[in-house]
């Protein structure tokens, strides 16, 4: 059963309300801010298992509560609230590192399945036996979660390196992104496949001088190739 902390950060009530319904229906405990200073003070001394945070917040917005949680903090699952679907577009420039967005008005039991997917994915262990995978000079060692370019170790965030992995799992095969965000993300709800383009977006950043690139299948996905 649940019993994860959820940081709930966001200035509108009916909001707040709603997301700590449904989450509580599923045992998560819920804690909520109404600002940006509030959420970085409820993050410091409760340090949850992931938090979800709007984009336009009063004191502080999301964007920079976001890079100020990541610079100390690469591993808490983020989901941010966009109140439109360009906002992503942002959060890629500032290359903020959130690992999921939802575009308001969203589904709440989209939400909580996204907020479910994402601690699977933070506590899933390693297998001892799973052998690296090589393609180029990429080495990707799951077992130690480390991605490797010929010598150079690759700073990859926590859903950076199961987006790789899983293109790396067959190096020329297309995955649509509907299966990118089965595979790498467990989400069950294919509504906004945006998220994928993000770290895809990030990743290609981070191989750039390696010997692999990701490619984009127009209209149907990406894959990687040497």
């Amino acid at each position: 059963m649940a019993s994860e902390l959820v940081l709930l950060v966001d200035d509108e009530p009916s909001i707040v309300q709603l997301a700590r319904m449904y989450l509580e229906r599923e045992s998560f405990r819920v804690e909520a801010a109404g600002d940006g200073p509030a959420a970085l003070e409820a993050v410091e001394r409760l340090h949850p298992d992931l938090i979800i945070l709007d984009v336009m917040l009063p004191g502080l917005d999301g964007f920079e509560v976001c890079r100020k949680i990541r610079s100390q903090d690469a591993s808490t699952g983020i989901i941010m609230l966009t109140a439109r679907d360009e906002d992503i577009d942002k959060i890629l420039g500032l290359e903020l590192g959130a690992d999921d967005y939802l575009t308001k008005p969203f589904n709440p039991r989209e939400l909580v399945a996204r907020v479910k997917a994402i601690l699977r994915r933070s506590e899933r262990p390693a297998s001892p036996n799973c052998s690296p995978l090589h393609v180029g000079n990429l080495r990707i060692d799951p077992s130690r979660r480390e991605v490797y370019a010929g010598e150079q170790l690759l700073d990859l965030r926590t859903q950076e390196f199961e987006v790789l992995s899983t293109l790396a799992s067959q190096p020329g095969r297309v995955f649509t992104r509907e299966q990118l965000l089965q595979l790498a993300w467990g989400f069950d709800f294919y509504g906004q496949t945006r998220t994928v383009d993000v770290h895809i977006a990030h990743l290609r950043k981070k191989l750039t001088g390696s010997a692999v690139s990701i490619e984009t299948v127009t209209g149907i996905g990406y894959k990687l190739v040497a």
